[in-house]
């Protein structure tokens, strides 16, 4: 079955969830945190994660912006910054605006000049998913950002996967996922869809009942990938 759409998870696939903490350390005056920034980068995207899979098992859902927040703040308290209302309100602007992986631009227009639709589909919510977009400039490449939110439950609940269908008609064996979280393309697999986890870190595979059916390094083979599967 020909791929003819191609589904993109957003934070630490197509945006540098380390980009708002690495850039506040880079800014005068924030010595201490440029010798943390990246163990705090990495506590808070392991929160993150961790409280969305809390709510959805446990149902007490809030959106994804409200889960930022409570894994920075668990962050800041474990590396004894709680009380710097600043940094806090810095590191979160600059989530809103995270920078986008340098091969995402190209790599999305080689997608729709090859007919492919392209599309968001990420835990975050549609106000920081649409400033993302904006801030990356990638939102003419992109047919469409979805949003948990409709689903009311995060990933990797069938049902937030069921919303791709839904919006382009497809059968998952025509859409081909991608994600930075192995374990999210491992659900994409479970799901049917062709999937491809983008493994930068080179991490082992996650050992789940599903294994995604392509690992790449970065998001550059993905429009081959998306001719030849």
């Amino acid at each position: 079955m020909a791929i003819t759409t191609c589904i993109f998870d957003a934070y630490g696939t197509l945006f540098d969830v380390t980009a708002a903490a690495r850039e506040a350390a880079s800014a005068p005056g924030c010595e201490r945190l440029a010798g943390l920034w990246v163990r705090l980068a990495e506590d808070w995207r392991r929160k993150q994660l961790e409280y969305s899979w809390l709510r959805a098992i446990t149902g007490a859902h809030a959106d994804f912006w409200q889960v930022t927040q409570d894994g920075l703040d668990w962050a800041l308290e474990a590396h004894g910054l709680q009380g710097d209302a600043r940094l806090r309100a810095r590191l979160l602007d600059l989530y809103r605006a995270l920078s986008a992986y340098p091969e995402v631009p190209a790599m999305l227009a080689a997608l729709k000049q090859a007919g492919k639709a392209t599309a968001i589909l990420s835990n975050g919510a549609p106000g920081m998913l649409a400033s993302a977009v904006a801030s990356a400039g990638i939102g003419g490449l992109l047919d469409d950002v979805l949003s948990v939110e409709s689903a009311g439950v995060f990933k990797p609940h069938r049902s937030v996967y069921d919303l791709v269908g839904q919006r382009f008609g497809t059968a998952p064996g025509q859409v081909l996922f991608v994600s930075a979280n192995g374990w999210d393309a491992a659900a994409g697999a479970g799901y049917g869809f062709v999937t491809a986890w983008v493994n930068r870190a080179g991490a082992p595979v996650d050992r789940m009942p599903w294994r995604p059916a392509h690992v790449l390094a970065d998001l550059t083979g993905i429009p081959a990938l998306a001719e030849a599967a």
